[in-house]
Order: C-alpha cells, then structure tokens, then sequence
C-alpha cells in the first residue's frame, strides 16, 4: 500500500494544485484565514521555493485608524476588503497574479474575495469572477452596527491619504 506525502495527508497541501501554480510562472496572492485575522501574501516561487515578497495581515489595520476596542471585528467582510487594498497598495508591479486560497471553501461573497475586490480595486490584475464579489453594502459595512460603518469609512481615507 502507497503511503501518502506527509503534507496531504494531514490535509494541509493540496498538491495538484500547487503543480499548476508551479507550472504557471506568475506570482501568488496568498490568502488565509487565522482565528482572529485574515493574512494576505504577494508570493513568488523559484524552483518550488515560496518566497514570500510582501504580507499584510487584517491586524495591520490597527496602524490606520481601527479602534484598538473593536479588535473582534478585524476578521469581518469590510475588515478583509481593506486588508485587500492595503495589500494592493504596496504591491509594486501590478502584473498578473493568480489567487491562492489553499484549501479553504470558495464561498461567492465571503471574506477571501472580499480581500480579492479589495485586490482587484487597487489594480492589481487577478483573473476573477465579478459574481463572486460581496455586496457594496457588505464591504461598507452597512450590515454592521454604525460604529463599524464610521470606522470602516475613516479607515478607508486614512488608506487614501497614504497614496
């Protein structure tokens, strides 16, 4: 009986698809979900070695005006579109990009693609899906309490002001 690579078995790589990111050359947007946070990475690889060029975690926030008080709510969808932009922001080379969720669900509105609108509305050039997008008034966080919706638009400016 073959006995399976360690990685797989654990469930933690899923390697064909890892060959064809391999295969493919371009750089990797990885992202992953933590239990307090979402980490986004801007990734290359070299002979199958992961060389990670640029990280931004949703706690980065912190640094830009999310209140300290409502660390909870750095996991949510407008909390991920914001980690996308800053993300985005720092890329330099806005060449094509593939994404790399690993082996989380892909779930049409969820926080990953959240990060990925926030990505793509910086201008980094990431084949996707505009129905797999959360709502405009998911990422304004107008399903929120106010609080977030005021924190989530000064965050949002304090991003801005950086450019």
């Amino acid at each position: 009986m073959k006995m399976q690579i360690k990685r797989k078995r654990q469930g933690k790589t899923d390697y064909k698809a890892r060959k064809e990111f391999l295969k493919s050359g371009l750089p990797r947007i990885v992202i992953r979900k933590t239990d307090r946070y979402l980490v986004a990475q801007y990734t290359e690889s070299n002979e199958a070695k992961d060389k990670v060029i640029i990280a931004v975690s949703s706690r980065d926030l912190l640094k830009h005006g999310w209140p300290k008080n409502k660390k909870g709510s750095l996991k949510s969808v407008p909390a991920a579109y914001l980690t996308g932009k800053l993300l985005g922001k720092q890329i330099k080379d806005k060449g094509k990009v593939i994404l790399d969720t690993g082996l989380q669900r892909n779930v049409a509105g969820s926080r990953i693609y959240a990060v990925l609108k926030g990505l793509i509305d910086t201008g980094v050039n990431i084949p996707h899906n505009e129905k797999a997008f959360p709502s405009e008034e998911r990422i304004k966080g107008k399903h929120l309490n106010e609080d977030i919706q005021k924190i989530v638009k000064e965050v949002e400016n304090n991003l801005l002001k950086k450019d």
